[in-house]
């Protein structure tokens, strides 16, 4: 017989069991502050008790919530009063009048309430809002208070839903806004007396009504109205939880604000520099000027002022106009309407670079010499006067010798043609070497700009000219934000880098793929350079693919972020990059001028040790709100153009298809940039399946093709205001099937396996009765 075996000791010793019984107060209530949160049938195992002693457990319980030592955590769970786990799920129940917005925890009524902070995690969801459910970490800060920091927005059923009230015979209803959800709410009858068919309202989401059917809402705020001419951009900024407004002491703060003087800054209000913005500007962040270099070593070059507003002297760290500057992230731009950064006294004010007007600057005098490579830089702080200023069709006209577009004035910019606007030519002529030299990524934008009435309606969406005055001011930001971030690496201040990464493998080959379907050689084994992108663009520029292949090129790049760290800036072909030239707009470029005051001595207004700390967190959350503002704009554009249309539903359109997915094809209008789907259902009498190889959706039957890229008519069958839906039907025939390709097989879609319904397993006979 086997002698029995010794067991090997453990490892990690088991933890000790506690004596079996009832415990007394102090016991239970530091197990759950240990275990965070326990139920009754938890807690008597942990203690072993049975019988009577589970009985006085649970009369034990009662009495320590009665007194309040103890709350509920859903059902049947229990944890200390007020005690919150490291991370658990919160709703959204209050907003302050700063806008802050506070959190409690889901199943309890006896924990406090805790502030929401931004999410470090970009993926973490759509800017949280009244009546949300969020995954979030609580953490205690160093002054004692308590944080919670959003992890990820949950499931829809958690959210709350923006819609507008629908009223039909005795039922009141909330029919979402956004084009992706399905699910409408059922409103009390009483709760909802006062309110009107066509109401914007944002709704908690409720339990189901019954078994089936809608669930049950609950409206927690009435936003407009959805026939309001400015209703898309209401929806935008209510949908993404944009910030909106000032506190009262951001805003007297901005209004304490006062004129700057020569205290601390050099004069340069002899330099006639102009600002060269949009036509509509009111927020002008920099100024330029050039002359040639006086310096008898540089022949041929030249001299490139950069004048920067001197947002840093107004936003001081730790006041609540940098708290909130920072939560917003940057100004939001709706075809209506901005939602700044900063109020307007210092948006169009004090900070703006007004023509006339002594204003504070951050400059950069750049030398550059006769081949366009940057020789050397500086950094002053000063005092500058804008000698005037010009639109880009102003100073374009000027340059072109022809008369600017109706509604600008014709004479304004003539005057300065040969002191101011000509070198300020010349010098961008020459840098245009060295750009060509370094061969940044050349994809062509096909932005639309929304022109509004006073009234609010839609007058035109017209395509935005690329003009070289536009290009001009884009190459002296550019070289100003590399002089920003080359300063600070040589002072080795951190910073916040503007980053944008390599293309990925993946994105690589997928182009590569698709380029195939055109006979258009791309070696996928050769590393990502711009040089390469842009001599397939220009190879492609006049030919009938180069729409198509201008955007699948931008499709394969990633997407620009902030970073602490730096990761170079692909598209541009640079090592290192920084955001310096827009701080009215962008957080980002104030905290890089901070960091400019800090490293190069310019004042005591700069960097601070705690901005330093969480410059990563800065980083995160100005990425996050940046990508917040896109989404936001995007989606008001998409109203606003399904708004333009919808008095056209029956007309005909010429577009391309810009998407291809298994349900239908994303088609992208030439006349106003408009996107809209045709449902696969409704492209012919056959079956169509997605080959994600050739980028087609393709006959199954006749093996026809639909391909991405493909020139189409369609006609516009729905628009729908306010969710931005447009809907088509193809008027186009599809190309004939590939020769090259393979014969289609009828039946050959997949089907999904048909589950057997009860039985015996395969392979096992049932035998005979008797």
């Amino acid at each position: 017989m086997a002698k029995p075996r010794t067991p090997k000791s453990s490892k990690f010793p088991a933890a000790a069991k506690p004596p079996a019984g009832l415990p007394d107060r102090e016991t239970l209530l530091a197990f759950l502050r240990s275990a965070g949160e326990s139920g009754k049938a938890d807690i008597a195992r942990h203690f072993g008790l049975k019988g009577a002693d589970r009985r006085a457990l649970r009369e034990m319980l009662r009495e320590l919530e009665a007194k309040g030592e103890l709350g509920k955590r859903g059902r049947k769970g229990f944890a200390e009063a007020g005690s919150l786990p490291p991370v658990g799920v919160a709703d959204v129940v209050e907003r302050d009048t700063d806008g802050d917005l506070f959190v409690r925890l889901t199943k309890s009524d006896d924990t406090p309430l805790v502030r929401l902070s931004p999410s470090r995690n970009a993926e973490a969801g759509g800017a949280p809002g009244m009546g949300d459910r969020l995954l979030v970490r609580f953490e205690r800060l160093e002054n004692g208070e308590l944080e919670a920091r959003l992890i990820k927005k949950l499931g829809q059923s958690a959210h709350k839903i923006l819609g507008v009230i629908r009223k039909h015979r005795r039922e009141i209803r909330v029919e979402p806004v956004d084009r992706k959800s399905k699910e409408s709410l059922i409103l009390n009858e009483q709760e909802a007396k006062d309110l009107k068919d066509g109401d914007l309202v944002l709704a908690q989401v409720g339990t189901a009504s019954g078994r089936y059917g809608p669930k049950l809402g609950k409206v927690l705020e009435v936003v407009g109205r959805e026939d309001h001419p400015r209703a898309a951009s209401l929806i935008a900024i209510h949908s993404h939880g944009i910030p909106t407004g000032f506190s009262e002491t951001a805003e007297a703060e901005a209004g304490a604000a006062k004129p700057p003087t020569l205290e601390g800054r050099d004069d340069l209000r002899d330099l006639p520099f102009v600002t060269i913005d949009p036509v509509d500007a009111r927020d002008h962040d920099d100024a330029v000027y050039a002359h040639p270099d006086p310096d008898a070593n540089n022949v041929g070059g030249w001299v490139v002022w950069v004048a920067i507003a001197d947002v840093a002297a107004y936003v001081r760290p730790g006041s609540a106009l940098d708290r909130e500057a920072r939560e917003k992230g940057n100004s939001v731009y709706f075809p209506d309407r901005v939602e700044p950064m900063l109020p307007e006294v210092l948006s169009n004010g004090l900070c703006s670079l007004r023509e006339g007007e002594n204003r504070a600057t951050l400059a950069v005098r750049m030398v550059f010499d006769s081949g366009g490579r940057k020789k050397s830089h500086r950094f002053v702080r000063g005092l500058m006067r804008s000698a005037a200023k010009l639109s880009y069709e102003q100073a374009q006209a000027a340059i072109d010798g022809v008369i600017p577009p109706d509604g600008q004035d014709g004479d304004k910019a003539g005057p300065l043609l040969d002191p101011i606007l000509k070198p300020l030519w010349a010098a961008f002529h020459l840098m245009g070497k060295g750009r060509e030299a370094r061969s940044p990524l050349a994809i062509e934008s096909d932005e639309r700009k929304i022109v509004i009435t006073r009234e609010g309606e839609i007058a035109s969406i017209n395509k935005r000219a690329s003009l070289e005055a536009h290009k001009l001011i884009e190459e002296m930001m550019v070289q100003a934000n590399v002089c920003a971030a080359e300063s600070l690496e040589a002072k080795r201040t951190p910073l916040i880098y503007r980053v944008h990464d390599t293309p990925s493998q993946e994105k690589v080959q997928n182009l590569a793929e698709f380029l195939a379907t055109l006979e258009i050689k791309w070696n996928k084994g050769e590393a990502p350079q711009t040089s390469r992108f842009n001599k397939l663009l220009n190879e492609t520029r006049e030919g009938p693919h180069a729409a198509i292949v201008n955007e699948v090129v931008l499709r394969t790049q990633m997407q620009a972020h902030y970073s602490a760290d730096n990761l170079g800036h692909f598209g541009l072909n640079l090592a290192r990059y920084a955001h310096f030239t827009s701080p009215i707009r962008r957080y980002a470029d104030l905290i890089v001028h901070r960091a400019l005051i800090r490293a190069l001595g310019l004042g005591s207004d700069g960097l601070t040790d705690q901005d330093i700390s969480q410059i990563k967190d800065t980083a995160e959350t100005i990425t996050y709100a940046e990508r917040r503002a896109m989404a936001a704009e995007r989606d008001a554009t998409d109203r606003y153009i399904a708004a333009f249309l919808s008095d056209r539903v029956g007309a005909t359109f010429n577009g391309r298809i810009t998407g291809v997915t298994r349900f239908g094809l994303f088609i992208k209008l030439d006349e106003t940039g408009a996107d809209g789907l045709v449902p696969v259902s409704t492209l012919g009498a056959e079956f169509f399946v997605h080959d994600e190889r050739m980028h087609a959706l393709v006959g199954e039957r006749t093996g026809k093709r639909w391909p991405l890229g493909l020139q189409v008519e369609i006609k516009l069958v729905e628009a729908t205001p306010v969710t931005g839906g447009l809907l088509f039907e193809m008027i186009t025939e599809p190309l004939p099937a590939d020769p090259k390709a393979p014969r289609p097989r009828l039946g050959a879609r997949r089907q999904a396996a048909v589950k057997p319904r009860g039985g015996l397993p395969k392979g096992v006979r049932r035998g005979k009765r008797r």
